[in-house]
């Protein structure tokens, strides 16, 4: 199945062909089970559907995935913009983007909501820590999308869904991309995963007695003082 942050980036791109023009094209790693996923994003707007086969990729990890998917992307030739999905619906890890972006030489601008064509370049709306940030790029870059209330994936019709049955899919290789066993082998790994855990936090609650408000005022500064918190 197609991530959720991935859906947002397909309805972003195809809402981009809807306003300008263009073609869009889905491009996946994975398994002969990612058709599936392939043919919904031809069912809701995509022109074109590309998997390749994880068969012959003995690493697992995003920077491989990243190069296998940026040599993917220069055998498709020429393209205007890659949007990816902020992060993955199981690991999370949210490296793809930036990772694809310096494969391809190209600039990334992260967590996008929204964004649209402005003469030659782009201009995109960034989520930061202290509200949005209004971004201008040049043409071609790469951009990850997070969700917004305007690029919710748009549900297919049943006559798009018959019609994207019919559409043919490519499958590529890793040999076909130009990869060989030291981009896609097992030693290519650049990252371990030691562990996976749900942290542990640990929290105390006391009450502070008191008959009326100015004395609980007064026991919780007596507190604070005493734990040099003031």
């Amino acid at each position: 199945m197609i991530g959720p942050f991935d859906l947002n980036a397909l309805e972003v791109a195809i809402q981009l062909k809807e306003r300008h023009g263009g073609q869009v094209t889905a491009l996946t790693l994975g398994s002969e089970k990612a058709k599936e996923a392939l043919r919904r994003a031809l069912a809701m707007g995509a022109d074109a559907a590309v998997l390749i086969d994880e068969a012959q990729v003995a690493a697992k990890e995003p920077s491989v995935t990243a190069r296998v998917l940026a040599a993917a992307i220069r055998k498709l030739g020429g393209v205007d913009l890659v949007l990816c999905g902020r992060q993955s619906g199981e690991w999370d890890f949210g490296q793809v983007g930036a990772l694809l972006a310096e494969e391809l030489g190209m600039p990334f601008v992260p967590f996008v909501p929204r964004l649209d064509v402005v003469g030659n370049g782009l201009r995109l709306e960034r989520e930061t820590d202290g509200g949005i940030a209004v971004v201008e790029a040049p043409r071609p870059c790469v951009a990850s999308i997070t969700n917004a209330t305007d690029n919710q994936p748009r549900l297919p019709k049943v006559k798009d869904i018959m019609m994207a049955n019919r559409k043919p899919i490519t499958v590529w290789g890793p040999a076909d991309l130009g990869l060989g066993a030291a981009d896609v082998g097992e030693a290519a790994n650049r990252l371990e995963v030691l562990d996976l855990f749900i942290p542990e936090v640990k929290s105390e609650c006391e009450f502070i007695d008191g008959e009326d408000g100015a004395e609980k005022g007064a026991n919780l500064a007596r507190k604070l003082l005493e734990r040099k918190v003031i």
